[in-house]
């Protein structure tokens, strides 16, 4: 699978009625541009007002997911969101002339076939994940609700819910990997309890509502009056209880419809983090305020982890080169060769890794007694590491040699004491011209920077005797 961003190939178009509004909508989902995210327009109000999918503009969770910024609302988010991440998209343009996305049959279904009628396309920048590296939990005391997730290679979700019922019972369900949404979960429509039914009609919440587009679970006698109610919102002549307990209004796509559909709906909620998930789900008794309260940490934990800018390297993989590696491509030699590995490398960045033991030489004269890697050498491995970068992309690196021309913007932040293991990460500022390099570069220890730099350098063929 591409780890590209994408879009999709070209618009299209949904009509249908939302289900609270009842008011008829036209959605065009439309290609956006790189690092655009989702992006709901408002084209029935003056300027087209533009509304992020983005967890900080979520103000209400009854019902649906309802985000507002500068007043302009956008209700029942979570399924047009949960297709776009099921569909493997990054950025879209999400046009409506209305507040609400059409409910069509309750489910994801008919937006990810609407998706893939007009196809995705990888785009030129490589996409950025939240890799959760600790388990964050987040727990509503009130609901019993809670969800946690755990480092995870992929993007997985499990839901359990449990209503105490006994006509829907304790269900579960389970997404191990995101291309199996269109199959195993995008066709799992919203569900009610003919209690909560009847309360919406009767304060006017579910004016779109159409009995085909939502499972109806009876938990309480179907009385005259509230059968009345029903044949009356729905325009049918008659509705009656399966043997199931829910409506005969439709036949369930799964025995475990509810736990996928409360599975989709977290999909779609947690897309308003702003971010691809590497990490599993484990929501128990999910609901939109605990997954959206859920989307605010795992969006501050992104933050974080952007400031931070630590890259995502696993010590265990084969390096790049080791340390041989490294001798044929530099002229340094020890003590004064200050990287030990080379992680990663492309064109444009490269990780370096220097293991920090109390062997080194600079250890027996600078504070012996507090020993600290002097800041001058942890910008000389940046420095080296960013040599590897040049000279990995000529064809006789023995032939060169890279010299300092300016350091700029130098921070030390963190001390770097035997024992410590210092991760470097060069990333080219703008292309190689004329030999000139100019590169941005930081060292870490953990997940904390521990010194960064602006590193301008020359690439220079050696003379020859």
């Amino acid at each position: 699978m591409s780890d590209m961003q994408k879009t999709l190939q070209e618009e299209v178009t949904l009509s249908g009625i939302g289900l609270h509004t009842g008011k008829e909508v036209k959605l065009t989902i439309k290609p956006a541009k790189e690092n655009t995210g989702f992006v709901f327009v408002r084209t029935d109000l003056e300027g087209h007002p533009q509304v992020e999918a983005d967890v900080n503009y979520v103000v209400a969770t009854e019902r649906g997911t309802t985000l507002e910024k500068l007043g302009v609302k956008i209700t029942t988010c979570e399924h047009l969101l949960a297709a776009l991440v099921g569909c493997d998209i990054d950025n879209a343009i999400l046009e409506m002339d209305a507040s609400e996305p059409p409910i069509l049959d309750g489910s994801s279904k008919y937006f990810v076939e609407a998706i893939e009628s007009v196809g995705v396309v990888d785009q030129n920048v490589a996409r950025e994940y939240l890799v959760v590296k600790e388990v964050l939990t987040y727990s509503d005391p009130a609901t019993g609700s809670e969800i946690t997730i755990i480092p995870s290679d992929t993007y997985e979700v499990t839901t359990m819910v449990d209503f105490g019922t006994k006509v829907l019972g304790t269900q579960n369900a389970t997404l191990k990997n995101i291309s199996e949404f269109k199959d195993e979960i995008s066709s799992a429509r919203t569900f009610s309890f003919l209690h909560e039914l009847e309360m919406l009609l009767d304060h006017g919440l579910i004016k779109g509502g159409d009995i085909s587009n939502a499972i109806v679970y009876v938990d309480k006698d179907l009385t005259p009056e509230t059968t009345e109610k029903l044949k009356k919102a729905f325009g049918k002549d008659n509705v009656s209880i399966r043997p199931n307990g829910i409506l005969d209004n439709l036949n369930l796509n799964y025995p475990n419809e509810a736990a996928r559909h409360k599975l989709l709906d977290v999909i779609g909620d947690l897309a308003l983090a702003g971010v691809k998930i590497k990490g599993k789900v484990i929501a128990n008794k999910p609901g939109h305020f605990v997954n959206t309260q859920f989307a605010k940490k795992l969006n501050r934990q992104w933050k974080l982890q952007k400031k931070k800018n630590v890259p995502d390297f696993d010590l265990t993989k084969e390096p790049v080169f080791d340390i041989n590696g490294i001798m044929k491509l530099m002229p340094h030699r020890p003590p004064f060769l200050l990287i030990d590995k080379v992680l990663e490398l492309s064109d444009s960045h490269v990780v370096g890794l220097k293991n920090v033991t109390m062997n080194e030489p600079f250890f027996v004269g600078h504070f012996p007694k507090e020993p600290v890697m002097p800041g001058v050498l942890q910008v000389e491995a940046l420095a080296q590491t960013g040599g590897i970068l040049v000279l990995a992309s000529v064809p006789d690196p023995e032939n060169y040699s890279t010299y300092f021309i300016k350091i700029d913007k130098v921070k030390f932040k963190r001390k770097v004491i035997p024992g410590d293991t210092l991760i470097f990460k060069i990333e080219l500022i703008e292309p190689i011209r004329r030999g000139i390099v100019h590169m941005q570069g930081y060292g870490y220890v953990g997940d904390t920077v521990a010194v960064e730099a602006e590193l301008m350098a020359q690439v220079a063929k050696n003379k020859v005797d």
